[in-house]
């Protein structure tokens, strides 16, 4: 019997060009393999949320739409966030507020989801670790129970936009292995 590959779709909580956390998440994509494949979808045309756009489910606009797309077809959600004044950044906030509709029917209600943070300083994020926790929480996501995936210095271990740390490397595929497994037990 052939395993199915998973999909996992990954967002990153930046928009900035030289952004840590995106290219974090454009190496964690190159971890691709034959048992997961994971793409990005990136949160740059998502508008500020505004309940207006949206009297039903199906006339959000278009971006929106893309990103509830995105994230209800994969098998699991992989969030990189950095961390700003202590909390997630806005467009992190946004994105999941957007996806969050309709409340207990969205695409992310049951969803399994891995949260990894980064900051270039000593904390690595954990304070943004813990609000974005907290809203997948909130709209039902199944968060992967481990041991928090928090990159301090993360400038330090991704030169060039390549990640060198072996030992980042190791935490993230064991989170993402961990991910693998929340979705079987999803499953089951």
């Amino acid at each position: 019997m052939t395993e199915k590959t998973l999909h996992f779709v990954g967002i990153s909580g930046s928009l900035r060009t030289g952004s840590f956390s995106a290219a974090l998440l454009s190496q964690i994509v190159a971890m691709s393999d034959d048992r997961t494949r994971i793409t990005a979808f990136r949160l740059h045309d998502v508008p500020l949320y505004n309940q207006d756009l949206e009297p039903t489910h199906g006339s959000a606009p278009a971006p929106v739409l893309a990103l509830r797309e995105a994230i209800g077809a994969a098998d699991g959600l992989i969030v990189v966030s950095p961390e700003y004044n202590y909390g997630m950044s806005g467009v992190l906030k946004n994105a999941l507020d957007w996806a969050s509709r309709p409340a207990y029917k969205s695409v992310l209600a049951g969803k399994p989801a891995l949260i990894i943070t980064t900051s270039p300083f000593a904390m690595g994020g954990v304070r943004a670790q813990a609000q974005v926790r907290q809203t997948l929480s909130a709209v039902l996501a199944r968060v992967v129970s481990r041991p928090e995936i928090v990159i301090p210095l993360v400038g330090e271990k991704l030169p060039g936009g390549l990640l060198t740390d072996e030992t980042t490397r190791g935490h993230i595929k064991s989170g993402l292995a961990d991910l693998a497994a929340e979705v079987a037990r999803a499953r089951s």
